[in-house]
């Protein structure tokens, strides 16, 4: 009864009457990139304005195309009336250019990156990443994808030319209120919609067809397949592509994950197909399921009665038109060489638990633990040595499956409570969903940067998680250069008062020592004060009246050596 209940509040939404052509956000290439975040108005449904954000205009953001191994200039104007960040998700980039949470955006200014592209091909995407924040702002409307190519891609028989036979397509729930304002946060995300387009449907070409898929959502799992049950072609997931076509019939797609599709639609011209959701397939314990918690006693404010909960709904649909003038008829047999790291190169395994905060059926209303932690800006949970090779090995005991996301580096998923991943997930990864007591242990390599002012985060990325604390920090060091680790600079040199509430603070170093120059650098990496130290000294006083309160980064030079300490000014 219930499921005859759901189908025809589905039909009467129109959820299975796919009707209006789907959003293909523009694009920008080259190296230089001008992006200007916005506040706006949208017309989700015809007639009515919703407040939105977006970047380069109302709603979403342009693909960017980038090319590796070129070097980018990225401006990002922010004209929004709140602070934010932007964060380049899966882009293998410095912290001081991830975009993290502390790298902030205040209204009326502007943020320059600027970074070497080292990604391999693939579909990376953009969103802000204000801690607290982050949820509001993409489920208004703050995100774009960003495309790499490089010369192994070029070289294969696979679609790419840009909405005609290669669409990118970002997949969102959101809940609108009676007013179709967006309602944020929510448990209650009954609207499908595709590149901000509800009921959307799609002209492709009768041919081989790629579509680059990313779960935008705040909190859903997707389990894709299409109407017909035939099999399509997975070839990318989130760091690039894989090392054969993989034929599958379903897909997970957890929030933040990205993968790499193809479909034949050779022979099909006239013909209709729909990507959907099977989220009756799911079992308990998944956002999206009948049950999110594992246990039916188990409850969720505002999930249900939600229609897509446990029920298998229409994404978007596929009107099958003509062929192109060079079309791509073929599955290739094989993609590029896909190397993961051999699990004895690791130098340690680190351990991290997903925990509630609350036992209980009503646990999955408060915020989830990392490691019995909750996200503090002014503490680095972990010290990552440059080179590191790692097993990260991640225990989900919360009754709620979690999507773990780590900053600046892909892993290599090792195992499922001991069992190979599925295809899907051989990869190079940067998102994995790790279910209700299950272990999942990956393998990656911590290269290139280090020693940032900021620091990488990690965590789940259902971003009502993610606001609510379930996020830690780590850095990466590197000793071979003199450079400190934070945690080995206390027994070297100490900054009292810290936290600083007056007009300086008093720096002072071991007996044997002497201070020759500091820099205080602020946590976006700009440099604040300089000084060279007349004479030798252990002790010096720096004045910071002219300081905004806040996290800053102190290094301390000695004539032989260079030590980094946070210093915290209220």
């Amino acid at each position: 009864m219930k499921r005859l209940f759901t189908f025809i509040f589905l039909l009467a939404g129109g959820i299975l009457s796919a009707q209006n052509p789907v959003l293909i956000p523009g694009t920008l290439s080259g190296t230089t990139f001008n992006l200007e975040l916005q506040n706006g108005t949208y017309q989700f449904y015809d007639g009515i304005n919703t407040t939105t954000m977006g970047v380069n205009g109302n709603i979403l953001g342009p693909t960017l195309i980038m090319n590796k191994g070129d070097f980018v200039d990225i401006t990002v104007n922010n004209q929004l009336a709140d602070t934010t960040t932007i964060h380049w998700h899966g882009m293998h980039v410095s912290a001081v250019n991830d975009g993290g949470p502390h790298t902030t955006i205040a209204p009326g200014t502007v943020w320059n990156p600027q970074f070497t592209v080292l990604d391999k091909a693939g579909t990376y995407w953009y969103h802000p990443h204000l801690h607290t924040k982050t949820d509001m702002h993409v489920s208004l409307g703050i995100a774009g994808f960003i495309i790499v190519r490089d010369d192994e891609e070029a070289a294969l028989d696979l679609p790419r030319t840009y909405g005609t036979d290669d669409f990118p397509l970002v997949i969102q729930t959101k809940d609108f209120d009676a007013q179709k304002q967006i309602v944020v946060p929510t448990n209650n995300d009954d609207v499908v919609m595709v590149n901000a387009t509800i009921d959307p449907k799609l002209d492709v070409p009768a041919q081989v067809v790629r579509f680059r898929l990313l779960n935008g959502s705040s909190q859903r799992v997707f389990n894709v397949g299409l109407s017909d049950n035939r099999t399509f072609y997975q070839i990318g997931s989130d760091g690039g592509l894989l090392s054969e076509p993989a034929p599958l019939t379903r897909l997970q797609l957890a929030p933040g994950e990205r993968a790499e599709i193809l479909i034949d639609f050779t022979g099909m011209t006239g013909q209709q197909l729909q990507l959907m959701s099977y989220a009756s397939e799911f079992p308990n314990g998944i956002y999206g399921a009948t049950n999110p918690g594992m246990m039916q006693n188990m409850v969720l404010n505002g999930y249900n009665p939600n229609p897509l909960n446990g029920t298998d709904f229409n994404i978007i649909e596929f009107d099958v038109v003509a062929q192109t003038s060079n079309p791509v008829t073929s599955i290739p047999a094989s993609l590029v060489e896909v190397t993961p790291y051999p699990e004895d190169s690791a130098d340690i395994t680190r351990n991290l638990t997903f925990s509630p905060s609350q036992m209980g059926p009503n646990q999955l209303n408060f915020p989830f633990l990392i490691n019995g932690t909750s996200f503090d800006m002014d503490v680095i949970n972990f010290s990552i040595p440059l080179n590191n090779t790692e097993v990260w090995s991640l225990t989900n005991q919360s009754a709620i499956a979690h999507p773990f996301h780590i900053h600046d580096v892909q892993f290599y998923v090792l195992d499922r409570n001991g069992n190979p991943p599925p295809v899907s997930e051989q990869g190079r990864k940067d998102v994995i969903l790790v279910k209700p007591m299950e272990t999942v242990r990956f393998i990656t390599k911590f290269e290139d940067f280090a020693n940032d002012p900021v620091p990488y985060m990690l965590h789940c990325h259902m971003l009502v998680h993610e606001d609510g604390g379930m996020m830690l920090q780590f850095e990466v060091v590197d000793n071979t250069i003199g450079i400190a680790k934070i945690n080995d600079s206390e027994n070297v040199f100490d900054v009292f008062p810290n936290p600083v509430t007056g007009d300086n603070f008093t720096v002072g170093i071991d007996n044997g020592k002497s201070i020759t120059s500091y820099e205080l650098f602020n946590i976006t990496g700009k440099r604040i004060l300089n000084e060279n130290v007349n004479g030798q000294t252990s002790k010096i006083k720096v004045n910071i009246t002219q300081l905004k309160v806040g996290l800053y980064f102190l290094k301390v030079y000695t004539e032989k050596n260079t030590y980094i300490k946070k210093v915290v000014i209220k």
